[in-house]
């Protein structure tokens, strides 16, 4: 399906998350989506790209998103997904290929967690989207406190790591 450009005002990037192994999307997965709806809402024409192949279990991440957005009441023309990320840096790559198909007038948000958010505003901005941030979701209260440092440990190291190789990308023309 070819999409109109310049029909979207906002083109909205959802980065993937965990699918469960009866299917459903996790609760982060879950989340990420209420949270780019609700900021979808506030655009007449948004273009939502939903990231994430095919994990462990169930669909593609960005299929189970899709059918989120669809049951949030957007239609399917407001939905285009990229099924090729395996990672936050891979999907990054993917969506930049696609953002720049489609007319540069339109903004750029990311949407995805609050401490994964940092990371995928940089690659992005890395690789020549002048991305912005969508309000991420709120960490549910009884989201433990050790998971929350965990979450932000990781990307400690994955950030510098994936700008790093995001640079080396682009400076050996492989990106």
């Amino acid at each position: 399906m070819k999409v109109n450009p310049l029909a979207h005002d906002a083109i909205i990037v959802i980065f993937g998350a965990a699918v469960r192994p009866d299917g459903t999307p996790s609760p982060t997965l879950r989340h990420r989506v209420a949270a780019a709806a609700r900021f979808g809402a506030r655009f007449a024409r948004p273009l939502f790209i939903p990231t994430g192949a095919k994990g462990l279990h169930g669909d593609a991440e960005s299929a189970v998103m899709a059918r989120q957005l669809i049951e949030a009441g957007f239609p399917e023309t407001a939905i285009k997904t990229e099924e090729t990320g395996t990672d936050t840096l891979s999907s990054v790559r993917a969506v930049t290929r696609m953002v720049r198909t489609l007319d540069p007038v339109a903004r750029v948000y990311a949407c995805t967690s609050a401490y994964h958010l940092p990371r995928c505003l940089l690659l992005l901005r890395l690789a020549g989207i002048r991305a912005h941030a969508c309000p991420p979701p709120p960490v549910p209260a009884a989201t433990r406190r050790s998971l929350r440092w965990f979450w932000r440990l990781r990307e400690t190291p994955a950030l510098p790591y994936d700008a790093l190789l995001m640079l080396w990308l682009r400076a050996t023309g492989r990106f």
